[in-house]
Order: C-alpha cells, then structure tokens, then sequence
C-alpha cells in the first residue's frame, strides 16, 4: 500500500468534482493535495479522461516537482503546483479552463467587485496577472507560471491567504486553499463570479462597482471577528 494513500485519495476525490461541477471539459484542469510535512503532492495524471482517473493512478511529486511515487506522467501544469506550494503554505490547488474565468483572463481583466457575492469571498476585485514576458515565456514556462502568479500578489500587495484565487492573463484561473475541498469551492466560486460579471457589463456597461461599507459588511459577516452566517462551532 502507498504511504501517499491519502492525499491520493484526496487528489482523486477532488479532481472527480470539477466535471461535476461544470468545470472542466476533456482533460483540461488538474487538482492537487499536498502533505508540506513529507513536502510532497498528489496530482492528475497528465492527459488522462476523468472517468479513467482512480487513486492509484495520482502521481505523487516532490516540491520540485520531481517525481517520487510514478504511476505515470503528472499534469503538464505540475511544476506551477510545485512553485506555489514551496512558496506558500496552502494544501490544495486547482487549474481549470472554465468558460467564464479563462475569458476574462484572455481578456486580460481583473474581474470587478460588482456585487455581494463577490463580497461574501473576497474584498478586492479578482486580480488578473499580466501575460508573461518573452523571456520567461522561452525559459521553463510552468515553473514561471508560478513565478507569475506570486509576482503578481507582490506587486500588488495582495495575500494568498487572503485572496485564494487569480487569473493568469491569456491562459486560464487557479485557486487554491487550506485543503483540495476548499480550492475547488473556491474554482466554483471564481466561475460564477465570472459569469456574473459578464452578465452585469452586458446589462449596464457602466455599472459601478460594490461601495466599500457594503463590501466589508459583507465579507466580515461570513469571515470577520463577529461573524454571524451559518451554524458556528
């Protein structure tokens, strides 16, 4: 028996809901779990259907991304799971190509906070990281992704523990979170805020953003000092 039995386990549950939720199509998108104690991680298989997917065949990889339990190729996207996790400490990761997240990374685009729902998760809009540079570009190009995403929360002063998801400008989103289970709900909730934000500019193109009393009431309700949502403890 695998002494990665766990987080294989994890990965595989995890990766199993992004079809479920509508998230992926084909092969595109990838989870990870990681156990930063071993400083390891589970993730899919390259290139494998999900209804193929077991937890047998999640590739266990090494913080630089090397890998340490073969049961196949990982992610072509392993390398950028890699970066984040030996840069940060979070416990799952998830890249997909949703419909409306990836077009507003191709469009370049923060998404905009235009309303409470984008509120009850986060208090800023959803950054978009510039296209990578030519250079980075010829280099390793997944290794710089993740180099891509955490210059990008430098820059702009952000913290991933914070903000748990971005969009990488011309490519696609990744979030992330505690846990697998918390960076898939985080995917879902990237994807319907996209989705909203859309439909809000094609309604009004000049509709203003959430004003700051509204946006704090909101976020602090569910994650503040006094919050009040759900069944508590």
């Amino acid at each position: 028996m695998s002494q990665y039995k766990t987080i294989k386990e994890q990965a595989y549950e995890a990766n199993m809901q992004l079809p479920a939720l509508g998230l992926v199509l084909f092969t595109f998108g990838n989870v990870s779990v990681a156990d930063h104690q071993a400083g390891v991680f589970a993730i899919k298989p390259s290139g494998v259907p999900y209804n193929e997917l077991t937890p047998n065949k999640m590739v266990v990889v090494d913080f630089d991304a090397r890998v340490v339990e073969d049961n196949g190729r990982p992610s072509s996207d392993t390398k950028t799971h890699a970066v984040l996790y030996k840069h940060w400490e979070i416990g799952g990761i998830v890249h997909t190509h949703s419909t409306y997240a990836t077009a507003w990374a191709q469009a370049q685009r923060d998404i905009p906070i235009f309303g409470t729902t984008h509120a009850d998760h986060l208090t800023t809009d959803v950054p978009c990281a510039p296209p990578m540079s030519d250079e980075m570009i010829r280099g390793d190009y997944e290794h710089q992704t993740g180099f891509q995403i955490i210059n990008c929360f430098k820059e702009r002063n952000l913290s991933y523990k914070e903000v748990e998801m971005i969009l990488v400008g011309n490519h696609a989103p990744f979030t992330w979170g505690k846990t697998a289970e918390k960076a898939v709900y985080n995917a879902a909730v990237l994807e319907e805020i996209a989705r909203m934000a859309q439909l809000t500019e094609q309604i009004n193109p000049q509709a203003p953003t959430l004003k700051p009393s509204l946006i704090q009431k909101h976020f602090e309700r569910k994650h503040g000092p006094g919050a009040y949502y759900g069944q508590g403890c």
